[in-house]
């Protein structure tokens, strides 16, 4: 049974936890990139230059909504569609169309002074998630690689040292590693997602964050931020 929620505050809402909480009780927050740090799903926006957004983004949109269960398959669909799609017009979506999303600097600034490890595991591309991660000054990000020859996309996606495709598995993964190898217990992890590609990582740590995201992911969320920015997550901790 799932446990009721709570209003802490207009548009957050609580599940099985009791404000207030200590940010030094943590020692890790790992992001989803797409719809949560960033206000786009960048796989849709580069279908756009290649005349293929709709097609593209019904597929992003039943995969975030939990409808495909073959997260990578649905990925390397979407992937194969954007052959052609030049390194500009991966540079204009960049420049152009990608914004961070409301209060994440104020959240990770927030993190970083209490001492927590900041990660970002995507389902996107390394192309934004590197600049995004600096943007942020995050410490890790793990997402997928975009297969570029003479300049343009191929179609396919490039095996990383770690695997093939940044899936919902594999972002637990990277989120347990990270605990491991700064030593502290999932418990003392913090997950922020939208999609159902985040479900396994929010179920692996201590405390799930759902920002403005699917039902789905809502429901199973220990916080659902559902108004205002990344940084409405700080209202749950005590000042000091």
């Amino acid at each position: 049974m799932t446990t009721p929620e709570t209003e802490h505050a207009p548009g957050l809402f609580v599940r099985g936890i009791t404000p207030p909480l200590r940010l030094s009780d943590y020692r890790l927050i790992a992001f989803d990139m797409d719809s949560t740090l960033i206000d786009i799903e960048c796989v849709d926006e580069i279908a756009d230059a290649a005349g293929r957004k709709a097609e593209v983004a019904a597929i992003t949109e039943a995969a975030m909504r939990g409808e495909i269960a073959d997260y990578k398959e649905s990925l390397r669909q979407r992937v194969a569609l954007l052959a052609g799609v030049t390194v500009e017009q991966l540079e204009q979506v960049y420049r152009h169309r990608l914004q961070i999303n409301p209060g994440a600097d104020e959240l990770v600034q927030a993190c970083r002074e209490a001492g927590l490890r900041t990660l970002l595991v995507s389902g996107g591309f390394t192309f934004f998630a590197d600049r995004v991660k600096r943007r942020l000054q995050l410490d890790d990000a793990r997402s997928n690689l975009l297969e570029v020859v003479d300049g343009k996309l191929t179609g396919r996606l490039l095996d990383q040292a770690w695997g093939d495709i940044c899936d919902g598995a594999e972002k637990r993964r990277a989120v347990l590693q990270t605990c491991e190898r700064i030593g502290c217990s999932p418990q003392q992890a913090i997950a922020v997602g939208d999609g159902a590609n985040d479900l396994d990582m929010m179920a692996a740590v201590g405390l799930s964050v759902a920002y403005r995201a699917k039902p789905k992911v809502r429901a199973q969320a220990k916080v659902a931020i559902d108004m205002g920015g990344l940084d409405r997550l700080l209202e749950l901790f005590s000042p000091a």
